[in-house]
């Protein structure tokens, strides 16, 4: 009998970033435990299947406390160490705060932060005690960016880029790695499913999903702290807000996400 592969769950599996992240974790030699909340994740997982690897999915609402234990109940009944665990989902919201219904920002706040944060608290016991294993976040150019008209999104962005360093340094020396993925616009359903169909950024070029993830991959199995991943345009673009003042990035960002803005 073969040697046993690795398992890697990976959430948000059912396209865009997250599809690429599990498809090249099966290329990689990894089995997989994929998590979606949406119908597409069978389809995506029948896909994955076709390279060859294990495919377990887990239909789940990660925006719940419940729909994350029962993401975490899959994990465990498997009997299996996570050895790397991708933790992309998320969903953003655009328009203004104050005309933005609460519910759909919670879901932000709930998706973006509490489920990664609900799923790292589960997970990286188990690592630590292993003395091993490899987490990537997925964070945003937006966490550098005050996101006029999708606040709240790059606010949490900008929590789980923070959250991600600062873990990052609580385990330099346990032999667990946590890796903070930086995309910028990319050629997904988000800014569709954020309402943003007629801004700037909502029709501008965006990044390959696939180039997104094997960036993000490759830095997560070289175990480094974090990537800008995409275009040139996208590292070019962040390293400039480095030395933008806050103030002038969310007034460029004004102009790219306002709502209308792509029909000026």
């Amino acid at each position: 009998m073969g040697e046993e592969r690795e398992l890697a769950l990976v959430t948000g599996a059912s396209s865009g970033i997250g599809f690429e992240l599990a498809k090249q974790c099966a290329e990689q030699g990894y089995d997989l435990l994929v998590n979606a909340e949406d119908s597409g994740l069978e389809p995506a997982a029948g896909r994955l299947a076709g390279t060859g690897t294990t495919v377990r999915s887990v239909r789940a609402d990660l925006r719940s406390a419940d729909g994350v234990e029962q993401l975490h109940g899959a994990v465990r009944a498997t009997g299996r160490p996570v050895a790397v665990a991708l933790l992309n989902a998320g969903v953003g919201q655009g328009g203004a705060f104050v005309d933005n219904a609460l519910t759909d920002e919670m879901d932000v706040v709930d998706l973006n932060i509490r489920s990664t944060l609900h799923l790292a608290k589960l997970l990286l016991p188990d690592m630590v005690r292993r003395g091993a294993g490899k987490v990537l976040i997925s964070s945003s150019v937006g966490a550098m960016v005050p996101g006029s008209y999708q606040a709240v999104y790059n606010a949490s962005k900008s929590f789980l880029q923070s959250f991600a360093e600062a873990v990052q340094e609580e385990l330099k020396d346990t032999g667990v790695t946590i890796t903070s993925l930086m995309p910028g616009p990319t050629e997904t359903n988000f800014f569709h499913r954020a309402g943003m169909d007629d801004t700037r950024i909502g029709r501008s070029t965006k990044d390959d999903p696939a180039e997104v993830a094997e960036q993000g991959l490759r830095a997560l199995l070289a175990g480094r702290g974090k990537v800008v991943a995409g275009s040139m345009r996208t590292k070019a673009q962040a390293a400039a807000g480095h030395v933008v003042p806050d103030r002038a990035k969310a007034a460029a960002h004004r102009q790219l996400a306002g709502p209308g803005s792509g029909e000026r």
